[in-house]
């Protein structure tokens, strides 16, 4: 399992140009059946994704395509895991 956090950078205010792209990234990331929440980071910081069914090089490739990441709307940082004990409702997580 991981946590992609995506901080605003330096290209913060080109957010609005590129939305369409990056939500068109973020339902290929549920359709694919890789992304299980996203969500926005508090006060205003940016936005986080829990990903899962995907290997490290798999999810930063997935990553590195996100339009917010190619322009610098975004630095992404990807926290992976070793999950060994959930609630029985995310069991599926445990694989």
């Amino acid at each position: 399992m991981f946590i992609v956090l995506l901080k605003f950078a330096a290209n913060k205010a080109r957010a609005p140009e590129l939305m369409k792209g990056h939500k068109a990234w973020i339902e290929r990331g549920f359709d694919d059946g890789v992304f299980l929440l996203t969500g926005s980071l508090q006060p205003g910081l940016g936005g986080a994704v829990v990903a899962h069914n995907t290997s490290l090089p798999d999810l930063e490739r997935r990553v590195d395509g996100d339009p917010f990441v190619v322009e610098g709307v975004v630095d992404a940082e990807i926290l992976e895991i070793a999950t060994s004990r959930t609630d029985a409702r995310l069991a599926f997580v445990l694989g």
